[in-house]
């Protein structure tokens, strides 16, 4: 193995799984090290997994490659087809939280055909939050501490056209103790009675967010703004938390 050429040993380290090239052939010797621990190798792999971006662009290849087949929803049960299932923290105001079906009463189809359901608000506030454990998804401490990727949050609102709505959503990053790093907090928007009850999207991204962090609380809400018994309220589905290459 001594005689190959570098290009070569790159060509064959390439063909193995990134995890046992980090955990084992990068301890065979120092110059698996130095290839496991450079760029050529990990741009080889990401071209042949079809993950590209400008060569520009990418601080860390071994990071790029990880995130990039990392990426995913860390958002649990997003759509309401699990019902409430993995949502903490469900502040139940009026007639509480309901899940239906799309379009719903006086409403519209979701701009995705893969989206069916909906979770819908009542005539007092209703809440609900997931906590996601980025450690437990997979994303270590140095990574987040120094790489910091971005993270992107999505949500996806709409009301009814016979009934006004208010919205609002809160995204919080929490360190190991739960102290607040990093905060996003919509304004409280503001649906009219007799809109057009189209959905809207709403994301947001964090990045330079400092060490750290350890969980991501995501939160929403909404309630109608006529105060009928029932669900006319704030109509919430597919949202979402990405961790970003």
């Amino acid at each position: 193995m001594e005689s190959l050429p570098e290009a070569v040993l790159i060509q064959i380290l390439a063909s193995i799984p990134a995890v046992e090239l980090v955990l084992v052939c990068r301890l065979v010797c120092c110059q698996w090290k130095n290839l496991v621990d450079g760029a050529a190798l990990w741009i080889l792999k990401c071209q042949q997994e079809g993950l590209t971006r400008a060569e520009a662009d990418v601080e860390n290849w071994q990071n790029f490659y990880f995130l990039s087949k990392k990426r995913r929803n860390l958002i649990k049960n997003p759509c309401g087809e699990e019902g409430l299932e993995h949502w903490g923290e469900v502040e139940n105001g009026g007639d509480g939280w309901k899940i239906e079906e799309l379009p719903g009463d006086f409403g519209k189809e979701f701009p995705s055909e893969e989206v069916h359901k909906y979770f819908v608000t009542s005539y007092e506030w209703c809440r609900k939050a997931q906590v996601i454990d980025l450690r437990a998804e997979g994303y270590w401490e140095e990574l987040m501490d120094t790489t910091q990727p971005k993270i992107m949050v999505r949500d996806w609102y709409a009301g009814r056209s016979d009934a006004g709505c208010l919205y609002e959503l809160c995204v919080k990053l929490l360190s190991e103790n739960e102290d607040v790093l990093a905060e996003y907090k919509s304004e409280t928007v503001t649906i009219p009675q007799g809109n057009d009850a189209s959905w809207t999207e709403i994301s947001h991204t964090f990045s330079s967010y400092g060490p750290g962090v350890r969980f991501v609380r995501f939160e929403h809400g909404g309630q109608d703004t006529l105060f009928w018994q029932g669900w006319y309220g704030a109509r919430v589905t597919s949202s979402s938390v990405t961790v970003e290459p």
